[in-house]
């Protein structure tokens, strides 16, 4: 008999160990990997300990919650204050036999500082930097004493995770550097906190050793309203009697070049900063170290520092020893203090960016002496680490980076005005250095300036993204469809430094609203998104205040030199304020981000229908429409078949629907009731207008977004439309025709109308424009246009022409739910539906998806004249099973097999 197991417990959607959050009630969700048949939670017990910073228990209990929900259970004990560590334990128990569980793992809830217990000030270099890229990025220092006594830990630092410049900074292990108990033996040291966050971009060292594994802190945010505050445990870092901390600095987002046609400097301010506080607890006490007019800058050796164009190291300029106590700083500057509100500091709702992965090169080629062409074999974000051979002092080894190959050399007109080129000057003896401050997009790489032969191994590169954890993976029997879904895949990861992008290549890398709008169900598929989309949309909603409820079309906002401004109210863009929100909770089934965003979504919708007024059609102004429709020409993306006002107002009504379902969510009748009165008004609107026999009323995108937003009157209108769908796309000999508004709702579209079979012809076409026939010319990752490389192999000549962009890659979500079968049909996966649609000639599909219940998968395989179809349903979830020749069921947890005529 299978035995209850023990509960995986989640604190919020944040990873463990939860250290720094800003809820003081944090909720409580949980996983059982297994149960024995008919098992039904009917209780659950939390236990806890809370401790202060000294290790005093402030507070320890159980609490027996009568309840069947395992999804952001409330928090059952007392509210956490400022620094208290609570240590959280669950058990369930079976609601028909009363039998308890074992008790979970232990897990991590740790408040960080509130504003009042900011100390610290913002502090940045005491001399002139300079303008542009001639600014040196700074070093700052301070040393401080702790009360004497025994060593910290005498365990050691593992220095395995090794990252930065020189060997300057060997990492913590993560697991060791954010341990979920405290250490044992610690001596006199019982607890050491850094809070930190930057004006720019930081990273910190204590004692030689560089604090955590996360890039780019403290991310991008608009700095005036939101500035993230990071939280580590450096227990093991610090060591009684003399210590010193230091911090490289750099421009970042805060005031590097930001955006295209030459882009903006000093967006947020003309002046880097860092502010850090350090609290260190001993039996003597409460030691804080914080940032002030005490510490000491330099300019270090990044001469040139910038996340469009890349890095420059000079080893000759790097002060061996300048974060170690001892270091004479005496030639340093006194730092600047700056003015600084602490009401804008707040923890962050997602993950940290860090390097996920190390990539070896498929391929070196010699291409001439010294210079040599590395092919990584796949496109993505991240950056070089190169191991350098002993050199003469004053060697230059260069990297330069591109996504493809032209004539057999790297092709860098696609990133525009993005240098993107990494270089280090040597300072003679061997050295392994990795760019701090910089990402890059790119397949192929140029090392130019190498000493002698580049040995295998010699220049890897590091994967960088927001480390979310993945939750959805798919298999088929064609492996070109499945390259394709790894391609939607690497697109996701190669677009989540920090904020979601359009691109991670070239000069622009910014927040643009309507990719993230129509991919944002599937990268909700692919990965546990909540955290670092329901940061983001904290920006959105910034920015809407800022700008009067318009939701920009990208965020945060960077100003632009030509025709694009923040009181542009676009159609598709600005609708990420009430569809995203929605498509989230679907996902997650947290209410309290839909009662969060929704003055956004209400703000935008209300917005909205001021500019249609009484006609309800949203008719007027600019709209990008279907944008890069593939017809659209390389110098014109917007030109596309549909009609782009069509396009608005079609969008326009499902905004107001999903507003009325997010009002009927949160309880507000009233209010759902007002939206959908108004969104049956823009629907009807919609089919006077736009239901005739114009040509950019009869369009693939159109009728798709017809079809996908329930925009007509009907069954039968809808059955009509689909049949007309299918009868554009064979006249267009089985290609697509639709852009980004078109594309993400295209197959649903057919299969919602009976018409499966053209939406597998779509999928499994390889004539362009198609998804297959990007795979056929080795693409790796989902591109801007669907022509973005030309049949010959040669690059579109047009600007927008990005080899990694997520939206086009919108069907893996499909290939999910219809092609493999597996759909959550109640918010969470609470309910899933089991319902795959084999077609196309593929004899086998799965998918897995790890839910909020646990792991839930569907796998199907025809045999001979049987098709076999298997799932899994996680505990506490239930499965609609709809197998065409099966009769329907609903089944609770466990694994099923059921057989049906192929």
């Amino acid at each position: 008999m299978t035995s209850l197991a023990a509960p995986t417990v989640r604190i919020e959607h944040h990873p463990q160990p939860a250290l720094g959050i800003d809820e003081e009630r944090p909720r409580l969700s949980w996983s059982l990997a297994e149960a024995p048949a008919g098992y039904r939670q009917g209780a659950a017990e939390v236990s806890w300990e809370i401790t202060a910073p000294d290790g005093s228990v402030v507070d320890a209990a159980r609490d027996v919650v009568e309840t069947g929900e395992q999804v952001l259970v409330a928090w059952p004990g007392p509210s956490l204050a400022p620094r208290e560590r609570a240590v959280v334990r669950v058990r369930t128990r079976d609601a028909d036999s009363g039998v308890w569980g074992p008790l979970s793992e232990p897990v991590v809830a740790e408040r960080g500082l509130s504003p009042a217990d900011w100390q610290a000030r913002l502090v940045g270099p005491g001399y002139d930097e300079g303008r542009g890229l001639d600014r040196r990025a700074p070093l700052l220092r301070r040393e401080f004493t702790l009360p004497p006594g025994p060593a910290v830990s005498d365990r050691p630092v593992d220095a395995a995770g090794s990252v930065g410049t020189v060997s300057t900074a060997e990492a913590a292990s993560p697991a060791e550097n954010a341990s979920s108990t405290e250490a044992a033996g610690s001596g006199e040291v019982r607890r050491a906190r850094l809070s930190v966050t930057a004006h720019g971009v930081a990273e910190v060292e204590i004692n030689g050793v560089r604090v955590g594994a996360d890039e780019l802190i403290p991310g991008w945010t608009p700095y005036q309203d939101r500035l993230r505050v990071l939280t580590y445990d450096v227990t093991d870092l610090v060591v009684p009697g003399d210590n010193a901390i230091g911090a490289w600095l750099a421009d970042g987002w805060f005031r590097g070049r930001l955006g295209f046609e030459g882009g903006s400097w000093d967006v947020y301010g003309s002046h880097v900063g860092l502010l850090a506080q350090l609290e260190v607890t001993t039996a003597e006490g409460t030691t804080t170290v914080v940032t002030d007019g005490s510490w000491r800058s330099t300019p270090g050796p990044l001469t040139r520092s910038s996340l469009y164009d890349g890095e420059t190291y000079d080893a000759r300029l790097h002060p061996t020893g300048w974060s170690e106590p001892g270091f004479d700083d005496s030639t340093w500057h006194p730092v600047v203090e700056h003015a600084l509100d602490v009401g804008v500091l707040g923890a962050p709702d997602g993950p940290p960016v860090r390097c996920v992965e190390e990539i070896a090169p498929v391929s070196v080629t010699c291409t001439g002496r010294g210079t040599y062409l590395l092919d990584y074999g796949q496109n993505h974000s991240g950056r070089p680490r190169l191991r350098i051979p002993a050199a003469p002092a004053g060697t230059v080894v260069r990297v330069r980076h591109a996504e493809v190959l032209q004539d057999g050399a790297i092709y860098t007109r696609t990133l525009r005005e993005a240098a993107s080129t990494d270089e280090i000057v040597t300072a003679g003896d061997a050295v392994e250095w990795e760019p701090r401050f910089t990402v890059h997009g790119y397949r192929y790489a140029e090392v130019s300036g190498w000493p002698g032969d580049l040995a295998p191994g010699a220049v890897v590169s590091r994967v960088i993204h927001s480390d979310m954890e993945r939750t959805g993976w798919f298999r088929c029997s064609d492996p070109d469809v499945e390259r394709l879904h790894e391609n939607v895949v690497w697109s996701l990861r190669s677009n989540v430094v920090d904020i979601p992008t359009d691109c991670p290549q070239r000069d622009e890398r910014l927040g643009w609203t309507g990719d993230i709008q129509v991919f944002a169900p599937t990268a909700a598929t692919l990965y546990d998104v909540h955290g670092f989309l329901a940061d983001w949309l904290r920006t959105l909603a910034s920015e809407q205040e800022r700008f009067g409820g318009v939701a920009p079309v990208y965020a945060p906002w960077v100003p632009a030199r030509s025709f694009w401004s923040p009181e542009q109210a676009i159609a598709a863009w600005g609708d990420v304020a009430s569809l995203t929100p929605l498509a989230l909770y679907g996902r997650s089934a947290d209410r309290a981000l839909l009662e969060r965003q929704y003055p956004s979504a209400t703000s935008w919708v209300d917005l909205v229908a001021g500019l249609a007024g009484p006609s309800r059609l949203w008719d007027t102004g600019l709209q990008l429409g279907d944008w890069l429709d593939p017809t659209a020409p390389p110098e014109d993306p917007i030109k596309a078949q549909t009609d782009p006002h069509l396009v608005a107002t079609a969008y326009f009504a499902r905004s107001a629907w999903a507003v009325a379902r997010t009002a009927e969510i949160l309880g507000r009748v009233d209010d759902a009731q007002r939206y959908d009165a108004l969104a049956a008004e823009i629907r009807a609107a919609y089919q006077g207008r736009y239901l005739g026999e114009d040509p950019m009323h009869d369009t693939q995108t159109a009728h798709a977004l017809a079809i996908a937003f329930d925009l007509l009157p009907d069954d039968d209108a809808r059955l009509s439309a689909g049949a007309r769908l299918a009868e554009l796309v064979r006249a267009g000999g089985g290609t697509i025709g639709t852009g980004f508004a078109g594309t993400p709702v295209l197959t649903d579209a057919l299969s919602s109308t009976g018409q499966t079979d053209v939406a597998y012809e779509l999928l499994l076409g390889r004539t362009s424009p198609s998804w297959l026939a990007t795979v056929d010319l080795g693409a790796t990752t989902i591109w801007e246009r669907w022509d973005s490389m030309l049949p010959d192999s040669t690059v579109n000549p047009g600007d927008m022409t990005s080899f990694n962009h997520y939206a086009l890659g919108s069907v893996a979500d499909w290939m999910h739910r219809v092609v493999a079968g597996l759909e959550a049909v109640e918010p969470g996966y609470r309910r899933i539906r089991v319902a795959p649609r084999p077609g196309g000639g593929l004899t086998s599909a799965a998918s897995r998806q790890i839910t909020p219940y646990g792991e839930a998968t569907v796998s199907w395989e025809i045999s001979g004249d049987e098709l076999v179809v298997r799932f899994t349903v996680p505990v506490g979830a239930t499965a609609q099973v709809d197998v065409v020749g099966v009769d329907h069921v609903e089944v609770g947890h466990g694994t099923y097999e059921v057989r049906a005529p192929a």
